[in-house]
């Protein structure tokens, strides 16, 4: 993004690990290594939110954020330095909700939208009425919010935020690109929230009898039974006991022993 006076980089990724463009500063959504990949070709300042410093910081940091099996942790260590080239950004500094950015005649305004990471933040640039949602990202998987520092009841917060700006294009990360309009933006957030009521209905479907969390664990509500990684269980746990907490909470779900939970209807 460019304005008469500076530039800014928005997340930089894997395309821009060689011949960089240059910028007067990076902004990072948040501190996810598929969003910072290129970040070491700029020596210019690094600004983050605040409640995922520690996470572009220091690479440990981020990896400790994942929440994985100790066993695991040399490895996705190795492959967050050899693939995605992050080393950490001991110089980044935070910025909050509503922070503006003056790029002289073009502005960037920080949107926090927490869920995804307990940071993850949009962009709205004025005038061009372009608003990044970085990854509320529209797709067919749905919101991800299992990672130690997710919150689903966030990630629902901040898919209404995104509900209620209208701008002109709405940018996402990963598949779906830019999208223009905020009806047909509002139609595809539909179609991403409906995969959490989804998700709400096969637990629910599962909990006709008691189940204990480990049972759900393994039919899983994120990933396809295919698909193994170190990172998979500890996804499944935690997103089990976050819809869990709020069937509960909304009187659907009762435990009915220690540990071992069932539809209440």
């Amino acid at each position: 993004m460019r304005g008469t006076a500076e530039s800014l980089v928005v997340d930089p990724s894997l395309s821009l690990v060689t011949d960089p463009p240059p910028a007067d500063a990076v902004l990072v959504s948040h501190a996810h290594e598929d969003h910072i990949a290129g970040l070491a070709g700029y020596d210019a300042p690094v600004r983050v939110h605040r409640a995922d410093l520690d996470a572009l910081r220091s690479r440990e940091s981020m990896v400790a954020g994942l929440g994985l099996p100790p066993e695991a942790v040399p490895a996705v260590d190795r492959m967050l330095r050899d693939e995605f080239h992050v080393h950490g950004r001991p110089d980044a500094q935070g910025f909050d909700d509503g922070t503006v950015f003056d790029l002289g005649g073009r502005t960037v305004t920080v949107v926090h939208l927490p869920g995804h990471t307990a940071g993850h933040s949009g962009f709205l640039v004025e005038p061009d009425g372009f608003l990044f949602v970085a990854d509320i990202d529209l797709t067919s998987f749905g919101p991800y919010y299992g990672d130690p520092g997710s919150s689903l009841d966030a990630f629902e917060a901040s898919m209404r935020r995104c509900r209620e700006i209208d701008a002109r294009w709405y940018g996402t990360s990963h598949q779906k690109g830019v999208i223009e309009g905020a009806a047909e933006f509002r139609r595809r957030l539909d179609a991403f929230e409906e995969v959490v009521r989804k998700r709400d209905t096969a637990l629910l479907g599962l909990l006709r009898e008691p189940r204990t969390v480990e049972d759900i664990v393994g039919h899983r509500l994120v990933y396809r039974p295919h698909v193994e990684a170190p990172h998979v269980e500890p996804v499944e746990r935690r997103t089990a006991v976050r819809h869990l907490d709020r069937l509960t909470r909304a009187g659907l779900v009762t435990e009915v022993e220690a540990g071992r939970y069932r539809a209440s209807r």
